[in-house]
């Protein structure tokens, strides 16, 4: 949450956290990266590759949490 709240409002006025599944098969091709800290980790996944990993994406992709736009300053 910290990054869409404190780097993405700044940047582009809003930022979501959000939550969805991804085929392990898949998943498990990309590595862990720290992003912004050892609290924040993500997967990295090449912007060539943005199909593929999409495509692996199972079921809906939740809106968890919304900070700025609409949503005002959380």
């Amino acid at each position: 949450m910290k990054i869409a709240r404190d780097w993405n409002v700044p940047r582009s006025g809003v930022g979501y956290v959000t939550r969805f599944a991804v085929r392990r098969d898949v998943l498990d091709r990309y590595p862990v990266q720290e992003a912004g800290g050892r609290a924040h980790s993500e997967y990295w996944v090449p912007a060539e590759e943005l199909d593929a990993f999409n495509a692996a994406i199972v079921g809906d992709i939740e809106i968890v949490q919304q900070f700025g736009g609409d949503a005002g300053e959380a």
